[in-house]
């Protein structure tokens, strides 16, 4: 079954456009975003197989008990970005979400997880030194804050941008000082090929909003 459609810079549904495409009543036209109403492995499967080559990206390996709670996907042949959402406990923060975010410049995606109004990441990405590293494969991602002041309401998220394969990589953490989660060096893979394994994540629990 196909993927529910919204715009991925905000939650309204899509329509479909003469001539092919999709357009949001409030941005226009737009590559639709796809996302299940419940996550579920059946529903991973249809999101991995929409990305296609796109890379997905999860913390690797899940610490136990965490679940995807959420994921999505936006445009199709070829993919434009994808996310998941993994969410746990941790000892200091209680429930966290950790938001990953793949995505080609323009798409808003991480934005809109992030809860900013700038499409892309300004100039804080690159500015000093990183704040954080996680790993994919064998390269080490640096990571830079970025703030959230420009959202129309107080977050309480943390927002950390770096650049992947040519693409925006955002991490998104709930609450706010979840951030010295990444104190340590995570390692993020892209589970867009690795079969069988799948079957052991978890998949469930409360849909997180963004």
């Amino acid at each position: 079954m196909p993927l529910p459609t919204e715009c991925p810079r905000c939650p309204a549904p899509v329509a479909p456009v003469p001539g092919g495409g999709w357009a949001c009543p409030e941005h226009g036209p737009t590559p639709a975003l796809r996302r299940p109403v419940e996550s579920s492995y059946d529903e991973f499967v249809v999101m991995l197989a929409d990305a296609g080559d796109f890379p997905t990206l999860l913390p690797w390996p899940m610490s136990p008990g965490w679940v995807v709670s959420d994921f999505a996907v936006v445009g199709e042949q070829p993919a434009r970005a994808t996310m998941t959402c993994s969410s746990g406990t941790s000892a200091l923060d209680g429930p966290v979400d950790v938001f990953v975010v793949s995505e080609e410049s323009g798409v808003g995606l991480g934005a809109r997880c992030a809860g900013i109004r700038e499409l892309d990441p300004g100039p804080e990405v690159g500015a000093g030194p990183p704040q954080a590293r996680v790993r994919i494969g064998t390269q080490a991602v640096p990571l830079w804050p970025v703030s959230t002041a420009s959202a129309d309401t107080e977050l309480d998220r943390s927002v950390f941008v770096g650049e992947a394969g040519g693409r925006w990589l955002w991490v998104v953490l709930r609450p706010a000082p979840a951030m010295l989660l990444l104190r340590d060096e995570w390692i993020l893979r892209d589970v867009s090929g690795i079969g069988p394994p799948l079957v052991e994540l978890g998949f469930g629990g409360p849909r997180p909003t963004w």
